[in-house]
């Protein structure tokens, strides 16, 4: 279904952002309700479920967190994050350098937690059963811990030679927390120590670089600044502005050395990418430029390429249930990328086929004249 994805032209996400849009979350309960951020502060929440049981029909915004509200976010929101266990509560973090809790039936302040930075990026832990924290990055070293029972910012990871510009809890071990930083480090931490990292990834496993002498751990030779965990917690996939994508054993730590090619990646803040869940073989989709790139995690090889933004892709996120991806653009769209439904081959056909069975269909193009739409 993935080899398959299209731009579904039965689909629509309703238009509600007046500017880009940075980033989506679906909430892992149902897989029916999105969170979308914008670059102005709103915040939209859509359903995705096909009320109306037409083969056409529009995703509608349920409501938004507008100009209007009296706690909209003062500037562009760049991570929002439904609460991992009910949908009843979700996470905002903005460049006016709050986190803010909301009560998702009311769309009330539930809590705000600020910082003296910009904030980057935030995270929930997917399985934490005995910590309520939520991970912050920000244009500090300094990774912040802030505590949803108590409302405070229970302690601070110190390592970091540069701002936080991307965090990820392990799906697989609850206390784990992956952070990449502008210093070109990506490091992994056990939140109950306080003794530092648990270990910093380097992209030469422990050889010398043969051009420096120098002995520090990087994981890119530029600004790390998107990181995500494969859905069973065992490798963890970084992206750099080195042009650069690579997977880690997230237990070993060891650069596995899958050849992606180059990722082009000039963000200036964290790019907002993810991986299928539920496949075989696993993929990843990357904002680049205009476009959604995805590629085989394990195997490096590029699939096929999303065209359909008008301007810079920000941010994709996967639906698991149904196989789809959703992106945001800075076109203010919201675009939903569906698997195409494919006539079945009988049998006696499907012989006289096989020669061109390697011609892979979603090469064509996929662009429309208006006049058609």
């Amino acid at each position: 279904r993935v080899l398959s994805l299209e731009l579904n032209k039965d689909r629509d996400v309703e238009r509600i952002h007046g500017s880009g849009v940075n980033t989506l979350d679906i909430e892992p309960v149902e897989g029916r309700y999105m969170l979308s951020g914008g670059s102005d502060g709103v915040i939209v929440l859509y359903d995705l479920e096909n009320l109306t049981r037409q083969p056409s029909y529009t995703c509608k915004a349920l409501c938004s967190v507008g100009r209007s509200h009296p706690d909209v976010h003062a500037f562009s929101v760049e991570t929002v994050q439904w609460y991992p266990h009910d949908t009843g509560m979700f996470t905002s973090s903005s460049f006016d350098k709050t986190l803010k809790v909301w009560d998702t039936n009311t769309l009330q302040l539930a809590d705000t937690f600020h910082f003296q930075e910009t904030v980057y990026s935030h995270h929930m832990s997917p399985i934490a059963t005995k910590h309520c924290l939520i991970a912050v990055g920000t244009k500090s070293p300094k990774v912040q811990l802030c505590d949803l029972k108590s409302g405070s910012s229970s302690h601070i990871l110190q390592g970091h030679r540069q701002a936080v510009l991307a965090v990820s809890w392990s799906p697989r071990h609850e206390f784990i927390l992956a952070t990449g930083s502008a210093d070109g480090k990506v490091k992994l931490w056990d939140v109950r120590r306080a003794t530092g990292c648990l270990s910093t990834l380097d992209q030469h496993n422990g050889e010398k670089s043969k051009t420096s002498s120098e002995t520090v751990n990087t994981a890119h030779n530029g600004r790390v600044n998107g990181l995500c965990y494969t859905s069973d917690g065992l490798h963890l996939l970084t992206i750099g502005t080195d042009d650069r994508m690579r997977l880690w054993n997230s237990s070993t730590g060891e650069n596995t050395l899958v050849n992606y090619g180059k990722v082009y990646n000039e963000s200036r803040k964290g790019l907002k990418f993810t991986v299928s869940c539920g496949c075989n073989p696993e993929f990843a989709f990357i904002p680049c430029g205009s476009s959604i790139a995805v590629y085989t995690v394990f195997t490096g090889e590029l699939i096929t390429t999303l065209r359909g933004h008008y301007s810079a892709a920000n941010c994709c996120v996967f639906q698991p249930h149904f196989q789809e991806l959703y992106s945001g653009g800075k076109d203010c769209n919201i675009l939903a990328w569906v698997p195409a439904l494919r006539e079945p081959i009988p049998d006696e056909k499907y012989e006289k086929r096989l020669p061109q069975e390697h011609f892979n269909p979603q090469y064509e193009d996929a662009w429309s004249s208006s006049d058609e739409e």
